[in-house]
């Protein structure tokens, strides 16, 4: 059977995280797929953690970090704690603020499905045709357009989406990644994850989604977060450009 993982990064996410429970548990209900999800809460002062306990769900378990230390610590954390169990077939990253619907998590479900190989990516994509964001101003549409052009044109993998969190990663693929030694805080570990998997040689499947600006809550989105994502595909690229001549 296909058994599921949702990692959910959470701080300060109190008001939004119960709907987004209530949400995949009515998927689990109507999924062929067996779906649990483990919360990864970086001690919210807002008391996120306890919120998720009281709602006393026995296919949710929560993971307390001690602080908060960013969004690729969260997640290497919770890819650690994931891969101690072999019977996980595949793991889903989504933001806990509603901004990644549960309704585009199906069709993604049913893409995974699809494929074959072992190791796979399925990506929920906004900058495709089908995808949308919804609430969003300009700058941030305009930000991440560019985020993802540039870092596209310097790494070379052509990807629509490269900053977005929303994806399915197999169990298998996680595996083949050195997850441990990757050290981006920020979104740009969407990006370390995605050229990794490229570099992997995964088969990656990108499906359109639509991405809801949070109606609840505080963007996490800072000018250090953008500039870490900026330095590493340079730096990136670079490697890249020097690889090439080298080989020359």
């Amino acid at each position: 059977m296909t058994k599921i993982i949702v990692l959910i990064p959470t701080y300060n996410e109190s008001a939004s995280i119960a709907e987004l429970l209530k949400n995949l548990g009515s998927l689990r209900e109507v999924s062929e797929f067996q779906l649990d999800v483990l919360v990864i809460d970086d001690n919210s002062p807002d008391e996120t953690a306890k919120v998720v306990d009281n709602l006393g769900l026995s296919w949710v378990r929560v993971l307390r970090r001690s602080k908060k230390d960013g969004l690729g610590e969260a997640y290497r954390a919770g890819f650690a704690e994931v891969l101690t169990n072999p019977n996980y077939t595949h793991v889903v990253t989504m933001d806990a603020d509603g901004s990644h619907r549960v309704v585009d998590l199906l069709p993604m479900l049913n893409a995974m499905k699809a494929t074959a190989r072992n190791k796979t990516l399925i990506m929920g994509t906004r900058w495709m045709p089908g995808g949308s964001v919804i609430n969003w101003p300009k700058y941030r549409q305009l930000l991440s357009k560019f985020g993802t052009k540039y870092a596209k044109s310097a790494i070379k993998v052509d990807l629509a989406d490269l900053t977005g969190g929303f994806r399915i990663y197999s169990s298998d693929l996680i595996r083949a990644l050195d997850v441990s030694q990757m050290n981006a805080t920020g979104y740009c570990f969407q990006i370390q994850m995605a050229l990794a998997s490229s570099h992997a040689g995964a088969d990656v499947v990108e499906i359109p989604i639509t991405f809801v600006e949070r109606n609840f809550g505080r963007s996490k989105m800072t000018v250090g977060i953008a500039l870490e994502a900026f330095v590493y595909v340079t730096k990136s690229g670079i490697k890249r450009l020097w690889r090439h001549h080298i080989r020359r």
